[in-house]
């Protein structure tokens, strides 16, 4: 999870196939995404991803992380996180 090329904040969502507050999770990024300039969202299917899971110790799903534009970690909240927590973190992202 380096650097990133376009400077923007990247919210990454580790979830399962039969998680069903996944959902929840994926739609408030969704939602946050939308209002922060140059944010994207990158689902991580921790079944098919077991290894990024271990590496970025991911115990439960969902787990959110809210990193910086240089791949710095600024927020990781497990279960359904609301928009206003992801935009806060996505504004101290962007503040670096």
């Amino acid at each position: 999870m380096g650097e990133r090329a376009d400077g923007g904040v990247r919210l990454e969502l580790f979830s399962t196939s039969f998680c069903g507050a996944c959902r929840q999770t994926r739609a408030v990024l969704d939602r946050a995404a939308s209002l922060v300039p140059g944010a994207s969202v990158v689902e991580h299917d921790l079944a098919l991803e077991p290894e990024l899971g271990d590496a970025n110790a991911i115990t439960r799903s969902p787990t959110v992380m809210v990193r910086s534009a240089d791949g710095r970690e600024v927020l990781r909240a497990s279960g359904v996180p609301t928009v206003p927590q992801v935009l806060v973190a996505a504004g101290r992202a962007l503040d670096g």
